[in-house]
């Protein structure tokens, strides 16, 4: 009998992760990540398939949904085309790697832990720290952060990318806090690589309504105003 043990754990593995440079790269491409935190966990995938259509090709499900890890593992199954999947505000690396194993292709967080980019990178998957500082950014950037999430950034204004891009031109940042389908431009334009946008797409009180044509034109708005921004600079 042959043995396939080696086969089927490669195969896996392949449909676990594309590999960082390219989910780095589809996040780059699309220049948003929809961030969703919401309290009803049976209204992911409407959710999901609502930011699909209007347009937004990479999602993040926050681990603050209630049984965030199973709802990763369902949605992660029966995702639209295109559409890239990962997961939010991880704090430790045992739960990077859960989330990875559930079908999670990169990890966010709110706050910077060097195991949980080792374990991402273990993994092959995109790590997204959380950093606010010059220096802390750096530090991650250092020991291998593939983008680095600036948070919260509802304080700092878009004026703080470019001020710290001015020294730091090589870092990738994705300013998450403060983001609106309005404003997602500007912080395009002062040279993010993509914004992470939760709250102000995602709607609470839209959600709960079950009204998904007020998520998906937001979506639609948010996507034309990061493309114009895109081709005016």
């Amino acid at each position: 009998m042959t043995d396939t043990t080696t086969d089927l754990s490669e195969t896996t593995a392949s449909e676990r992760a594309a590999g960082r440079t390219s989910i780095v790269r589809a996040v780059e491409d699309a220049g948003v990540v929809a961030v969703i935190r919401i309290k009803e966990a049976a209204k992911v995938s409407a959710v999901v398939e609502t930011l699909a259509a209007g347009g937004v090709r990479v999602l993040e499900i926050t681990m603050t949904v209630p049984g965030a890890i199973e709802v990763i593992r369902a949605v992660s199954r029966a995702l639209p085309d295109g559409v890239v999947l990962g997961a939010g505000t991880v704090l430790d690396a045992d739960t990077a790697r859960r989330l990875i194993d559930a079908g999670a292709r990169f990890i966010v967080a709110p706050t910077f832990d060097p195991d949980t980019i080792r374990a991402c990178h273990e993994r092959d998957v995109p790590a997204m720290p959380g950093c606010f500082s010059p220096t802390e950014i750096l530090r991650a950037w250092q020991l291998g952060a593939d983008i680095v999430k600036v948070f919260p950034a509802t304080s700092l204004g878009p004026g703080y990318i470019k001020d710290v891009l001015a020294p730091l031109p090589d870092m990738r940042l994705m300013p998450t806090g403060g983001v609106t389908p309005e404003n997602a431009g500007d912080w395009i334009k002062a040279g993010a690589v993509a914004v992470g946008i939760g709250s102000s797409l995602v709607d609470a009180k839209a959600v709960a309504a079950g009204d998904f044509r007020r998520i998906e034109d937001a979506a639609r708005l948010l996507i034309s105003n990061v493309r114009a921004a895109r081709v005016a600079l």
